[in-house]
């Protein structure tokens, strides 16, 4: 990954995070959270 790309990606997250927190509340961080907590809960059984 190039430096461009990669600060390209960083200004995308950093951009859709501060949108988030600004119009809704981090709805949509608190969702993903909680989806990746179950993801890593359902793939420790299968360890």
């Amino acid at each position: 990954m190039t430096n461009t790309l990669s600060l390209i990606l960083a200004a995308i997250l950093i951009g859709w995070i501060s949108y988030d927190v600004l119009t809704n509340d981090s709805a949509n961080l608190i969702f993903l959270g909680k989806e990746l907590f179950d993801l890593i809960e359902w793939m420790a059984v299968w360890r």
